[in-house]
């Protein structure tokens, strides 16, 4: 697992800010919290859990504040902010730069930028990106393919079939998300899954070799990212082993501290695994919809046995 930071350079470039002053970090400093800090009681001297990594955002409501406030107590107000190592302050609605700003900034060596977005959008839009991008991420190996709405995760051994079962499952009409190496992203309560960027839309096939699912199948085959709700896994069948063949108990494997729903699918030859495969997605929405279709059939078994003895039910 890692964890990521954004560069202040990047996030300048991808918001389109101002540089007012560049400090001296202004190529160095990164984006490590997916939060922004309204800096309103810290102009009134409270610096009690004060998170100085977050990104500073001033607003209409803080800069007719700080109108009110004679010079020298805006420089104080300004020089007790820059004190902390804070990443950027950033002044929303194009709204003008305090000379006092600008000039406690530039002795402390600090950056400031500046957005026309209002001060409720752009810090809704840094959030949401911030989500994204510093978002704990982990790699694991496989097939990712969106099937009817649901993410499904293929995994197993090298050469028991994955990449085979996928391309049968585009030619259906379902969507490539990654082949090999599957990033998988925390956000909330969700795993979201993408390819790395160089092998994005790229699938290898034993006997044939690297293709370009876009180029063959066109842009309906493929899809950037999708919620992980799914995985299945591959494995050689094995004689001596129990299959589950009633489904009743549900499973589960942990991935980043949560629990996603896994099957197990034996493979030899004769079994069509991409159907196998169509049916466990279905099955599985409609398990997180409510309905079990083993244990419908055990409560009619229930019945039926009940009714055979006698009993009142």
């Amino acid at each position: 697992m890692q964890e990521n930071g954004l560069k202040i350079t990047e996030f300048v470039t991808l918001f389109n800010l101002e540089v007012l002053n560049k400090g001296s970090d202004f190529d160095t400093a990164l984006l490590t919290i997916n939060d922004v800090n309204r800096p309103g009681l810290q102009f009134h001297a409270f610096y009690d859990y004060f998170d100085p990594r977050r990104l500073q955002v001033i607003g209409k409501a803080e800069v007719t504040y700080l109108k009110g406030l004679t010079d020298e107590q805006r420089r104080k107000c300004f020089d007790d902010l820059f004190l902390y190592d804070i990443p950027a302050l950033v002044i929303a609605r194009g709204l003008d730069c305090f000379s006092e700003c600008l000039e406690s900034a530039q002795v402390h060596e600090k950056t400031i930028l500046r957005t026309n977005e209002t001060t409720v959008d752009f810090t809704s839009h840094t959030i949401e990106y911030l989500n994204n991008a510093l978002a704990p991420c982990i790699t694991r190996h496989g097939v990712l393919l969106d099937i009817y709405g649901e993410g499904v995760m293929i995994t197993g051994d090298s050469g028991v079939g994955k990449s085979e079962a996928a391309i049968e499952l585009i030619m259906r009409g379902h969507r490539l998300v990654a082949d090999d190496a599957v990033e998988l992203r925390r956000i909330s309560n969700q795993l979201i899954g993408s390819a790395p960027e160089v092998i994005r839309h790229y699938i290898e096939l034993r006997g044939i070799g690297v293709i370009n699912v876009r180029q063959l199948f066109g842009m309906r085959a493929i899809k950037t990212e999708t919620q992980l709700d799914l995985v299945v896994h591959f494995e050689p069948w094995d004689q001596t082993k129990f299959y589950d063949r009633l489904g009743i108990e549900d499973h589960f494997t942990e991935i980043m501290d949560l629990q996603i729903p896994i099957v197990t699918i034996p493979v030899r030859p004769g079994r069509n695994l991409a159907s196998i495969v169509e049916v466990a997605a279905m099955n599985n929405r409609h398990r997180k919809y409510g309905f079990n279709a083993a244990q419908e059939l055990a409560r009619r078994v229930d019945r039926r046995a009940d009714a055979g003895s006698g009993k009142l039910i």
